[in-house]
C-alpha cells in the first residue's frame, strides 16, 4: 500500500462506448472496471483507528518478567492483521519451548487471538486477558487487505528485523489461504496500485502474481498500474469467528485491565505473551511506540465493486459491510474520534477519482 495517501482532484473524463479521451489522448477497447458511488450521502459510518506504529519495527522478544517467561508480540503498525499469524508463530516458537502448564496472552484483537490459537494448537491451555474484547479492539477498526503497510521506517531496521519480518509474512500468507471463506470473512481481490516501482511494492514471494499494466487494460486516470491478487479480511466476522474458535478449543477470555507490568507479573500462568499494541508504551515503557491514526467512512455496499484500488486519491476495499474507503496515516495522534474535516477529504477525492474513469462496467 502507498506509504503517501495525498488527495488529489482526478480530471474527468467523456466517456464513450468502447473508447474514452483523457487529457487530449483516446483509449480504444479500455477494460472497464465498475466504479464506487462515491458521496457523502452512502456513507454508513465513519470509524478512526490507532496504529501501533513502531520506525523500528514490530517487537518479537522474550525476556523475564520476575519469575515468569514474557514473549513480547506488539507494534504492527499498519500491518496487523497480515503479520498477526506470522509474529505469533514467531512468539509461540520463543516461548512455548519446554514450557509446561497454562499460558496467558494479554490483548483479544488478531495478534492475540492468533498466538492465542497457536498456544492451542500445540496442546496448552489458554486465557487471554484484556481490556476490552471485539468489536471494541482496533483490530476491528481495520481495513483488513493483506499487505504489511507501515510497519517500519525503512533504514530503521536490522537485517535480523528483516529477516523476522519475512519469516511472518510468509507464514501469514500462507495461513489465511487455508481459512478463505465465509466462516471467517476471507476472500480474494484483484488490486490496482498505482505506482512507478513495482518492484516497492513485491516483497520476497508476495505477491506471487503480479504485472504492470498497459493504458488499455484499466479505467483509471493514471498509467502506471501495477496489478495483484490478495486476500481481503472482513474483520468482525474473522474476529468473531476466531473468538469462537478459541473457545470452542477450551479457552478462557478474561476482561482485565492491567495498568503495570507488576500486574501482570502476579499473574497465575508462567509463560505470559504481551500482545498489547499500543498498551506497551505504558505497560513496558516502550517510547518508541506512536499512534498512527487511520480515519475510514464505510460506504453502502455495492456487489458489483469486486476489486480494490490504492492510489494518491487514498484507497478502497470492497466488503459484504461496506466499501472501506481511506487515505490517512496520521503520526502522533491520539484521539481515536473521527474527524469530520478529514472524512470528507477523503469522499472528495474518492468521488473524483471514481468520476474520471475512462470506462465503467
Amino acid at each position: 500500500m502507498l506509504l503517501d495517501r495525498r488527495t488529489f482532484s482526478a480530471a474527468s473524463a467523456a466517456l464513450l462506448s468502447g473508447c474514452a479521451t483523457v487529457g487530449g489522448r483516446s483509449y480504444h477497447g479500455c477494460t472497464p472496471l465498475a466504479p464506487v458511488l462515491a458521496d457523502e450521502s452512502r456513507i454508513i459510518r465513519t470509524m478512526a483507528g490507532l496504529r501501533p506504529y513502531r520506525r523500528k519495527g514490530f517487537v518479537v522478544r522474550a525476556e523475564a518478567l520476575g519469575e515468569k517467561r514474557l514473549v513480547h508480540n506488539y507494534g504492527h503498525g499498519g500491518g496487523g492483521i497480515t503479520l498477526s499469524w506470522g509474529t505469533s508463530k514467531l512468539a509461540t516458537e520463543l516461548g512455548l519451548q519446554g514450557h509446561s502448564g497454562s499460558v496467558a496472552v494479554i490483548g483479544s484483537g488478531a495478534v492475540g487471538l492468533a498466538t492465542a490459537r497457536l498456544v492451542q494448537e500445540a496442546g496448552f491451555p489458554v486465557t487471554i486477558y484484556a481490556a476490552a474484547l471485539p468489536p471494541d479492539t482496533t483490530s476491528n477498526i481495520a481495513g483488513g487487505q493483506f499487505h504489511p503497510f507501515a510497519v517500519f521506517h525503512e533504514g530503521e531496521v536490522t537485517p535480523e528485523f528483516m529477516a523476522q519480518f519475512t519469516r511472518a509474512l510468509d507464514y501469514s500468507w500462507r495461513r489465511y489461504q487455508i481459512m478463505v471463506g465465509e466462516d471467517y470473512g476471507i476472500r480474494w481481490l484483484p488490486t490496482y496500485v498505482q505506482t512507478d516501482s513495482p518492484e516497492a511494492k513485491v516483497i520476497a514471494t508476495f505477491p506471487p502474481i503480479n504485472r504492470m499494466l498497459t493504458p488499455a487494460e484499466h479505467p483509471f486516470v493514471w498509467d502506471s498500474t501495477l496489478r495483484y491478487d490478495t486476500m481481503y479480511v472482513e474483520t468482525g466476522r474473522y474476529l468473531r469467528q476466531m473468538t469462537r474458535d478459541l473457545q470452542i478449543a477450551g479457552g478462557k477470555i478474561q476482561v482485565r485491565k492491567f495498568n503495570s507490568s507488576a500486574e501482570i507479573a502476579a499473574l497465575p500462568e508462567a509463560l505470559v505473551f504481551n500482545c498489547t499494541g499500543l498498551g506497551s508504551r505504558d505497560l513496558f515503557n516502550d517510547q518508541d511506540m506512536h499512534a498512527a491514526r487511520g480515519q475510514l467512512a464505510i460506504l453502502e455496499p455495492q456487489p458489483e465493486v469486486r476489486y480494490a484500488a490504492q492510489g494518491e486519491f487514498g484507497y478502497m476495499f470492497p466488503r459484504a459491510d461496506g466499501i472501506v474507503c481511506g487515505g490517512s496515516f496520521e503520526v502522533d495522534q491520539w484521539d481515536p474520534t473521527p474527524q469530520p474535516e478529514r472524512i470528507a477529504r477523503i469522499i472528495a477525492s474518492h468521488k473524483a477519482f471514481f468520476s474520471g474513469f475512462r470506462c465503467t462496467a
